[in-house]
C-alpha cells in the first residue's frame, strides 16, 4: 500500500487548528439552547398534565416549580427561549444574505447575548410583577 503524503496529519481542519471564538461558541450555544427547549418542554407537559389531573397534584407541581431549584430552572429555560428565538431570527437574516461580514456577524453574536440577557430578565420582572 502507499504511503501517504498527510502521514501523522489531520486530514481536515481540527481543534488543533481553530482557536475559540465568539462565534463558535454562538454555534454551541444555540444547539445547547436547541436540546434545553426539549427538556423544558417536558416540563410544559408535566405542568398542563398536573392541572389537568387534580388539584392536590397541581399543587405539588406548582411547589417544586416555585421553589429556588424549581425557579433557577424555569430562568434558565426562558433564557433558552428567548436566546434560541434570536438566534434563529439571526439565522433568518443570513439567509437573507445580509449581515455576513465578519464585522456583523461578530457584532450580532454580541448583540444575540446581550439582547438574550436582557430580554430574560425583563420578562422575569414583569412576571413577579404580575404576580404580586
Amino acid at each position: 500500500m502507499a504511503e501517504s503524503k498527510n502521514a501523522g496529519r489531520p486530514l481536515s481542519p481540527h481543534l488543533q487548528i481553530y482557536r475559540g471564538g465568539l462565534t463558535m461558541m454562538m454555534s454551541i450555544v444555540h444547539r445547547a439552547t436547541g436540546i434545553a427547549l426539549y427538556a423544558g418542554t417536558v416540563l410544559l407537559v408535566w405542568w398542563l398534565s398536573a392541572a389537568a389531573t387534580s388539584d392536590e397534584y397541581f399543587d405539588f407541581v406548582q411547589r417544586v416549580f416555585g421553589s429556588w431549584i424549581g425557579l433557577i430552572v424555569l430562568f434558565g429555560f426562558t433564557w433558552s427561549l428567548v436566546h434560541h428565538t434570536i438566534g434563529g431570527i439571526r439565522h433568518m437574516i443570513w439567509d437573507l444574505g445580509a449581515g455576513m461580514d465578519i464585522p456583523s456577524v461578530e457584532r450580532g453574536a454580541k448583540l444575540t447575548l446581550a439582547a438574550s440577557i436582557i430580554i430574560t430578565v425583563v420578562l422575569w420582572i414583569i412576571g413577579f410583577g404580575v404576580m404580586s
